[in-house]
């Protein structure tokens, strides 16, 4: 068996710097798309739902912010504000805060890369669904999982709505 820092603080009785609650995810997708289109499609979050399964929906509530729910595998879901505060299409870099069941910021770096981009994601929250959050300890694990299938699937769609919004089959704004 594997010890983990969080296990081996434990092991301690150092709970101070344990939070089975805080999650850090970083990803990294290579799509086969011009890097503005993909800017332009991860810049609009009311769009997430038309190509992210598990973003089940998103509600504009400002122009740089939604409402989204999400619920992957595990049967719950979170619901937050995603409001934007760094938004450049220049620098192909868009940051955003979570409110809500999730709290903390998201990122997104698009970079070129060959013919198409690289898209790097960094997420650092920490739960707020107070279910969840007692829970924790428990169920990290799972929900750690939970969010990788979501990642994959999220990869999969985002390539395939970047495929129809490249050849125009995807209305624009």
């Amino acid at each position: 068996m594997e010890l983990s820092v969080e296990r081996f603080l434990l092991l301690l009785g150092d709970t101070r710097r344990v939070s089975f609650n805080h999650y850090r995810f970083r990803s990294v997708w290579l799509v086969d798309c011009l890097p503005g289109d993909a800017f332009d499609v991860l810049a609009d979050l009311g769009s997430y739902p038309l190509w992210w399964p598990e973003v089940r929906r998103a509600v504009q509530v400002g122009e740089e912010r939604a409402v989204l729910s999400c619920r992957s595998f595990l049967p719950y879901e979170l619901v937050f504000e995603a409001s934007h505060h760094t938004r450049d299409s220049e620098k192909l870099v868009l940051v955003a805060n979570l409110e809500g069941d999730l709290n903390g910021t998201v990122g997104w770096w698009v970079q070129p890369c060959g013919a198409g981009a690289r898209l790097v994601y960094d997420q650092e929250v920490t739960v707020g669904k107070p279910v969840l959050r007692a829970l924790g300890p428990l169920l990290r694990p799972a929900l750690v999982a939970n969010h990788q299938v979501m990642m994959r699937h999220g990869r999969r769609g985002l390539g395939t709505y970047l495929a129809g919004f490249a050849k125009g089959v995807v209305a624009r704004g």
